[in-house]
Formats: C-alpha cells, sequence, structure tokens
C-alpha cells in the first residue's frame, strides 16, 4: 500500500505521513515507514526497567520489534483509542515502530511550504524536528523518527 504512495517526487517536493498526537498534527517522511497498522491488531509485551515511553515490543511476521508511544515521550499524557494506529519504519539497517493517535493522510509539500523549526516548538526536542510545514490553513511539526529511535537507543545503552 505504502509502495504505491512512493511516487517520484520533484527536487523540491517532499512526501510525508500526517498524523496526529492530542490536537497536534506531525508529519514524517514516508521514505522509511514501511507499515501502519491498527494498534488493536497487534499485541505488545511490555518490557521491565525500561523508560516509561517504551510501551514494549510486538512480534511482527516474526520480528521482534519495540514501540516507543510517542505522546509519552514527547511529554503527553498517555492515551489510547479505536484510531490508534502504529508506524513501522526503518532505523538504519533495524526496524522500529511508534504509537500515534491517528493517520490522516500522505501529502506532497511543496519545499517552499516548509520553514525551518525555531526553539518555541512545543515541547518536543528540537533536535528531532525538521520543519514546519504550512498546508493551507494549517500547521505540521514535521519529525525525523528515525533520531527519535536512535535517541532512545543510544539513551538504553547508556543504562
Amino acid at each position: 500500500m505504502l509502495e504505491d504512495q512512493k511516487k517520484t517526487l520533484g527536487p523540491k517536493d517532499h512526501q510525508v505521513v500526517v498524523f496526529r498526537l492530542a490536537a497536534e498534527e506531525f508529519g514524517t517522511s514516508i521514505d522509511s515507514i514501511k507499515e501502519i497498522r491498527k494498534l488493536s491488531d497487534l499485541s505488545i509485551t511490555k518490557v521491565p526497567k525500561t523508560k516509561e515511553y517504551i510501551a514494549g515490543v510486538v512480534n511482527l511476521r516474526g520480528k521482534i520489534i519495540p514501540v516507543i508511544d510517542l505522546r509519552m515521550r514527547f511529554g503527553m499524557e498517555k492515551s489510547v483509542s479505536e484510531t490508534s494506529r502504529i508506524i513501522v519504519f526503518e532505523v538504519e539497517d533495524d526496524v522500529c515502530s511508534a504509537i500515534v493517535d491517528e493517520v490522516n493522510e500522505v501529502i506532497k509539500i511543496p519545499n517552499e511550504n516548509i520553514e525551518t523549526a525555531t526553539s518555541m516548538v512545543s515541547c518536543i526536542n528540537k533536535d528531532y524536528i525538521e520543519g514546519i510545514a504550512k498546508i493551507d490553513d494549517r500547521l505540521v511539526v514535521l519529525v525525523n523518527l528515525q533520531l527519535i529511535a536512535l535517541k532512545n537507543q543510544a539513551n538504553q545503552n547508556a543504562i
């Protein structure tokens, strides 16, 4: 499904998966996204002595992958609903996943509609933010899931 949406883009286009956390819209590049699944379709196994934003691990077609709860990672209150999804993505030579409230759409964003993020943006570590996209009358915070996962991995290795 997602492979069909990874079409050739112009040099100034970014194809982005737009998702929601609480009332805010976020987006991430479709390039590393492997799939999007309903949270209710997967069974998450908790792992002892991990950070509170690590929801656990899931078995996805025989591969055990970590699950990051993005609400918790970004300092938001934990919440799960019928619309909750798991975004499965590649990180270097591995696979990781993240829980989001809802996946809204996949869109192309022209480069001129993306501005660099300032330190005033949200409670999210600005290292994870790639920019702010203006889409009609909406603002979408563009985040790098790979950096979030790698930062998490570095933190876990330090324990």
